[in-house]
């Protein structure tokens, strides 16, 4: 992702790129769906990238998050905003 590009819904990122993650929208999720993405280490800061969509571009969708590889719903990816790499 370009380092001046705006946040995008990791949904709408293209596949084979990637980011940080700058926000949950954590009222999009159902109580259920908002623990699992907690207990996956989704927070702020953290890195992801879009590997894979389903076949005909559906659910899941394959992403690193962190160091761990997840698969999500479209639905949840939705939740998710991806903005440019920090330099740590």
């Amino acid at each position: 992702m370009d380092k001046d590009a705006a946040p995008i819904t990791l949904d709408k990122l293209p596949l084979k790129s990637g980011g940080a993650i700058v926000g949950v929208d954590w009222d999009k999720l159902s109580e259920r769906d908002a623990r699992r993405l907690r207990e996956l280490g989704v927070d702020e800061g953290v890195p992801v990238e879009k590997l894979h969509k389903g076949p005909f571009g559906v659910d899941p969708i394959a992403c690193r998050i962190g160091r761990m590889t997840v698969a999500l719903r479209t639905a949840q990816a939705a939740a998710i905003a991806v903005g440019p790499l920090k330099n740590r």
